[in-house]
């Protein structure tokens, strides 16, 4: 396994990037320090999160632009100096996406964006634990929020006004309750803000919860306000909010359920429902995306390699299942919509490829252009 890259190196510079580039590479003009060219305005940016380690993996975030109106993907260069990004988070400003790295020295990673298409490695952070598979950014622009799996905690970072991350300011391991069946500890999967901006929820595979935490905006600390306990064995795994921020969605990887659940903004409780049909009978769910008017809901199956496609019912407070399509590659690791929820993108780990759909004004799911070749795709991450 590589190593992450040393905090100590601090800031490098587009220059000196491009130049190693230049001299390992003199004949590719298209350096990895340098992002697909300013698009047309019916192109789009998309970042792509693999893992370096991984035989056949990448080498970096995996760069491609996509076509607004047929949903065409097309390749571009990568970021390199980024190991194991197999989860991807972009900053509010656009100007600064973050990456984990997702190996034994967990770390998170900054890297600028310009406009210009090049790129700046700002900085690596350890999370204080192992295995980082998911983050994202508090809606202040502040904070960095990450989850550990393997050694089950949640990590807070601060970050700075130019992007680059400072030193960890709290790390919280889920020591209770205890592992769920088959399992051997807490796995924390993902880390997330409310839509109301007041509480964090951490989901947690291991113990079958999800904590929610207020942070304290000053100091970048945690503080438990209360526990949603999930059926014994159902392994949630991520937690996606309704527009109206009082329904979330849970997908249970281990018994093949999605969840509805009720959220009070201002106590921050979440209240699951029973497990639902995914569609299939078998599966392990990965990830839930719900369009930006909250009218339907798409869970990315692993294993039936399907995606489902649920109606968004009473206000988001039920998911009614509609159907099932091919996910147009193995093993759906996770989906994205588009900013304007026009298109849904699927990152297939297993075939190596990035599929993109159109979504009709019923909801339906079209293949929209040829599959994209990207190795271990586990993450896809369109840009405004």
């Amino acid at each position: 396994m590589n190593a992450v890259p040393s905090p100590a190196l601090g800031r490098l510079s587009r220059r000196s990037l491009l130049a190693a580039a230049l001299v390992a590479a003199p004949t590719a003009l298209a350096a990895p320090t340098a992002l697909a060219a300013p698009a047309p305005t019916d192109t789009r940016p998309l970042l792509l999160g693999t893992y370096t380690s991984a035989e056949g993996g990448g080498t970096g975030i995996g760069t491609a632009t996509y076509d607004t109106a047929t949903g065409a993907i097309t390749s571009g260069p990568v970021i390199t100096g980024v190991e194991n990004p197999s989860y991807l988070a972009l900053h509010p400003s656009g100007t600064t996406v973050y990456a984990v790295a997702e190996q034994d020295a967990g770390a998170v990673t900054a890297v600028a964006l310009a406009p210009d298409g090049t790129y700046d490695v700002l900085g690596t952070r350890p999370t204080g634990g192992s295995g980082p598979t998911h983050l994202s950014v508090h809606p202040s622009g502040r904070w960095l929020l990450s989850a550990n799996y393997t050694s089950g905690s949640v990590a807070v970072h601060p970050i700075a006004a130019d992007g680059s991350l400072g030193e960890r300011t709290d790390l919280v391991t889920h020591s209770s309750p205890p592992p769920g069946p088959g399992q051997n500890g807490p796995h924390a999967h993902q880390i997330v803000t409310s839509p109301d901006g007041g509480h964090l929820l951490a989901v947690d595979l291991g113990t079958d919860t999800v904590y929610t935490y207020r942070l304290d905006e000053s100091a970048g600390t945690l503080t438990e306000v209360s526990r949603a306990a999930l059926a014994p064995g159902s392994g949630p795994r991520h937690l996606t909010f309704h527009p109206g921020g009082r329904s979330a969605y849970l997908a249970c990887e281990l018994d093949n359920t999605t969840v509805v659940c009720a959220y009070d903004p201002e106590s921050g409780t979440l209240t699951p429902g029973a497990g639902q049909s995914t569609g299939s009978e078998t599966g392990y769910p990965a990830q839930l995306v719900v369009t930006g008017d909250g009218s339907y809901a798409y869970l990315a199956n692993r294993g039936p390699n399907s995606l489902t496609r649920y109606a968004v019912e009473d206000g988001g407070a039920a998911l009614r299942l509609l159907d099932t399509v091919p996910a147009g590659g193995d093993w759906p690791r996770q989906l994205a919509l588009s900013p304007d929820s026009s298109l849904l993108f699927a990152a297939n780990q297993r075939s190596s490829t990035v599929t993109a759909f159109r979504i009709g004004s019923d909801g339906s799911l079209t293949p929209a252009g040829d599959p994209l070749p990207a190795p271990v795709a586990v993450c896809v991450l369109p840009l405004a």
